[in-house]
Formats: C-alpha cells, sequence, structure tokens
C-alpha cells in the first residue's frame, strides 16, 4: 500500500475550502505525514486516515506547516498514545519544536522523538527510506522523497521445482534472495526469480522555489506532490517569496520524468478555480493534476 491523502492544500491561509499543509501517507505497515498544519487533526478526522501517525516529517517551519501538531500531539496523549512518535524537520528543529510542544503543559504520555535532518541524510523506516533534499524557501527548509527499496522478481515455483527445491520453507527463502541446497546442489534466486523490479518513489516537495535538488530526488517518481502557490501571472511575487508557479512545477515534472504530478499549496485566489494552475502547468508536463482536501490517490506498483 501506498497511499497519499491530502489534508490540507491552501497556502499560508485557511479557507472555506482548503485547509493549510499536510499530507497523510500510508505505506505498508506505517502511517505518516508530511507537515502537520493548523487544523490538521480535523482533517484526518473528515478523510478518515485514523491517528496511528508513527512519524511527522516536517518541510520547513513556517506556521502554516507546523503548528497544527501541538493540537495533534496533546490530542494523542489525552488518547492514551504509549507508542514512541517520531518527528524529523530542518533546523531549527529541535529548539523549536522542545520550546512549543514542552514549554509549560503537561508531559506526554509517549515518547516525543525530535530529529534534526538536512539534505544528505537519510531516515529508515520499517518499509522504505525517507531522504530529505535540498529545497529553496526563506528559511532552512527541505523537501522530501519517499524511496521503496527495489522489490524481488516474480518468482516461477515450476522452475524450483524442476531444480528440485520442494515446496515450502525453501519457496519462501529463494523469495527473499536466499540461496538454498537442494537436489544435492545449491540453488540460486537468479535461477527462479525474475530480475528485481523497481520500489516506487513518493516526491514533495514542500515550500520552494524549482530546483535541481528536487529535480533529482523526483527522478522517475511515482508520483511529486510541487508546491503551486502561483499562476503566470504573479511570476514576480513567486520570486519574492521564495515559492513556484504552477508552471515552474510543471517543468520540475518533466525534467525529472515522473509518471504523475499534483499541485498544491495554493493561493487563497485559486480557492474555488484552480484551472488556470492546472492549465498552465499541463503546458509543461502532461499528468498533472490539482489536489483539494480529501484527494486520495494510491500509487500502485509498477
Amino acid at each position: 500500500m501506498l497511499r497519499v491523502t491530502f489534508l490540507g492544500t491552501s497556502a499560508a491561509a485557511p479557507t472555506a475550502h482548503r485547509n493549510l499543509s499536510a499530507v497523510s501517507v500510508r505505506h505498508e505497515r506505517e502511517h505518516y505525514l508530511v507537515d502537520c498544519g493548523e487544523g490538521t487533526q480535523r482533517q484526518m478526522i473528515r478523510c478518515g486516515t485514523g491517528f496511528d501517525v508513527a512519524a511527522i516529517f516536517f518541510t520547513h517551519f513556517h506556521a502554516d506547516h507546523y503548528l497544527g501538531a501541538i493540537g495533534f500531539l496533546r490530542t494523542l496523549s489525552m488518547l492514551g498514545r504509549q507508542e514512541p512518535l517520531d518527528l524529523y524537520g530542518p533546523r531549527p528543529a529541535r529548539k523549536l519544536l522542545e520550546t512549543m510542544l514542552f514549554t509549560g503543559t503537561d508531559r506526554f504520555h509517549f515518547d516525543v522523538r525530535i530529529h534534526e535532518v538536512g539534505p544528505g541524510d537519510a531516515v529508515e523506516r520499517l518499509d522504505a527510506r525517507f531522504v530529505p533534499f535540498a529545497t529553496d524557501h526563506r528559511t532552512p527548509s527541505v523537501g522530501w522523497a519517499l524511496v521503496e527499496p527495489a522489490r524481488p522478481g516474480r518468482f516461477h515455483p515450476d522452475r524450483a521445482l524442476a531444480l528440485g527445491v520442494p515446496e515450502g520453507p525453501l519457496f519462501g527463502r529463494l523469495q527473499r534472495g536466499e540461496p538454498v541446497e537442494a537436489g544435492g546442489r545449491v540453488v540460486q534466486p537468479s535461477e527462479v526469480l525474475d530480475p528485481p523490479r523497481p520500489g516506487r518513489t513518493l516526491a514533495v516537495t514542500g515550500d520552494t522555489r524549482p530546483t535541481p535538488a528536487t529535480v533529482e530526488a523526483a527522478r522517475g517518481a511515482d508520483l511529486l506532490v510541487h508546491e503551486a502557490t502561483f499562476g503566470d501571472g504573479e511570476q514576480d511575487r513567486a520570486l519574492e517569496t521564495l515559492h513556484s508557479t504552477a508552471r515552474e512545477a510543471g517543468r520540475v515534472a518533466r525534467e525529472a520524468g515522473v509518471k504523475r504530478l499534483v499541485l498544491t499549496h495554493l493561493s487563497t485566489r485559486y480557492d474555488q478555480d484552480p484551472s488556470p494552475l492546472a492549465a498552465q502547468a499541463g503546458e509543461e508536463f502532461r499528468n498533472v493534476s490539482v489536489a483539494h482536501d480529501g484527494l486520495t490517490l494510491e500509487v500502485p506498483l509498477a
């Protein structure tokens, strides 16, 4: 499973239709958030994502991307959570989060582990690696790429049987890439497995100007979630505030060769009619759509 649910798609301020930045990512055995703007926990209830979050990955610490974590963690504590929760983000993650979460309030009933990261680091989770990549904004910032390891190729039981491997545990070992002894010889996984199949990649930029690092992190990605705060007529404003236009996001997607682009973090002027952004990005990259709160996407395996 790789399920992406957009909990907030508005830039800077919420609207009647769009909440502040947050993306739910449910991957195999774990559930994550990328950013946690104000009101995120209410959006999680509305969208049915569940509260079983193992980690929150912050892109940066402008208020519209992290203030929701304060109330969300308090709710988890009131609900009796005991499992630790990991928080990852660029500087000043440790200083800021420790101040915001722990000053003048009751302690949580679970451990909150704060990790300060930057480009070049990697976060190993149960079934994937989260890689922070450099972005260009008005404060220290990163994007996040969820990268799955390659999966074993398709297993051919008929080949294994022909080589003298009996059905049972030895089949499982071969499928895990381990050689086994059978029929008086060592059977190698390559004899019964097709070539490895690539894992999936999901890249989420947070707030940024277009960057070469985004292109590299999203190279061949199954899904790129890129901010698109502005349209063509606001290029100067995008440069001034270090945000991207929809057209620029389309160019990043084309250069990276991604399979799908979804635009988010929209200026309030595009709150109810984001079609100009979709059209402008679409002139640069074909498979593009604009996120709305509650949009859920399943990213299939190759």
